[in-house]
C-alpha cells in the first residue's frame, strides 16, 4: 500500500521539530456546483527544523510520532522570502 503525499504551506514552524502545514482542497458543492476551497492542518515532522512559515512542502504519511503528529517533512519546494 502507497503511503500517501501531499503538498501544502507552512502556516507554523513555533514548535521544535514540528510545523503546521496547511492543505487546500477544491471541491464542488453537490447542490449549487460552486467550487468551494476546503482547509485542513496537519502537524508534520522536520528533524532538522529547516522549514519556515510560508514554505511549500510535501509531507508523507508515517507512523504515530506524538498524539497528534503523524506526518513527516519530505522536501521544501519553495522557500518563503518575507524573513
Amino acid at each position: 500500500m502507497p503511503l500517501k503525499e501531499t503538498t501544502g504551506k507552512v502556516i507554523s514552524d513555533k514548535m521544535n521539530k514540528t510545523i503546521v502545514v496547511a492543505v487546500e482542497n477544491r471541491i464542488s458543492h453537490r447542490k449549487y456546483a460552486k467550487t468551494m476551497i476546503r482547509t485542513k492542518k496537519y502537524k508534520a515532522h522536520d528533524e532538522n527544523n529547516e522549514c519556515a512559515v510560508g514554505d511549500i512542502v510535501t509531507i508523507q504519511e508515517t507512523r504515530p510520532l506524538s498524539r497528534t503528529k503523524c506526518w513527516t517533512m519530505v522536501n521544501i519546494l519553495s522557500k518563503s522570502f518575507d524573513n
